[in-house]
């Protein structure tokens, strides 16, 4: 026991400095991916509520794909299709020229489509929770469209978005662990080296259990805390 213990240590005889930097580096990948992510949900889930039909069509399209690809799949897209994409441009401008899409950066991205896709359902249900006759009146007062979003539908999503964003982030949280095939040294990858150097698989990938599980239990807890707060003032009336 003392053994194992040993090998997660902190200093040059444990793995415990790798197996933390690989956990800060798969939440920073969360906390980056977030808001991204809910902001191309965000812009989706207007396009798909828009009386344009265009604009419904184009976000449809969009929530088809990236719900129904694989999030490995739109990882490879992403990282090796952008690659060749801007590989291709710049050699209009400057002959053999290669480009290299950073890792993180690409990571991000392709989860970020997969958030926003996902996101956009939520957002669009809770853009048509907040009562019509809400913003009809705002507009009555004469209030362009994007100051009734502003001032009277957007403060309001947010109340009913909040339990389907909580498990979006829960499964944003999963998916990071994707990234590690693109060499990314994320908590997997790092795992993955301690147990090809230690020959301990059990052991190393129980400590990522656990550690993705104190993630998800903090993160339980914060979005409780947030779905509290934006409840405040809103009663429950009739026990309903």
């Amino acid at each position: 026991m003392l053994d194992l213990l040993r090998l997660i240590s902190f200093g040059p005889d444990g793995w415990g400095d790798e197996i933390l930097a690989g956990a800060l580096v798969t939440i920073e990948l969360a906390v980056v991916t977030l808001p991204i992510g809910i902001a191309i949900g965000l812009g989706v889930a207007l396009a798909k509520d828009s009386p344009n039909w265009l604009l419904r069509a184009a976000g449809n399209l969009f929530t088809t794909v990236f719900r129904g690809l694989p999030e490995l799949l739109t990882l490879f897209i992403v990282y090796y299709g952008g690659q060749m994409l801007l590989t291709r441009i710049a050699g209009y401008f400057v002959e053999g020229a290669h480009v290299e899409v950073n890792q993180f950066v690409a990571g991000v991205a392709a989860l970020g489509l997969v958030l926003g896709a996902f996101s956009s359902e939520v957002l669009l249900a809770a853009i048509r929770a907040v009562p019509r006759g809400q913003k009809e009146a705002a507009a009555a007062l004469g209030l362009s469209k994007f100051r009734v979003f502003r001032l009277v539908t957007f403060p309001q999503l947010w109340r009913v978005a909040l339990p389907g964003l909580s498990n979006n982030w829960m499964v944003l949280l999963k998916d990071t662990s994707l990234v590690s095939v693109i060499a990314i040294t994320d908590l997997m990858r790092q795992t993955a080296i301690a147990v090809g150097v230690t020959k301990q698989p059990f052991f190393f990938y129980l400590v990522a259990c656990l550690i993705y599980l104190v993630f998800s239990g903090l993160s339980s807890v914060v979005f409780t805390r947030l779905e509290a707060r934006a409840s405040r003032g809103f009663k429950r009336v009739g026990g309903h």
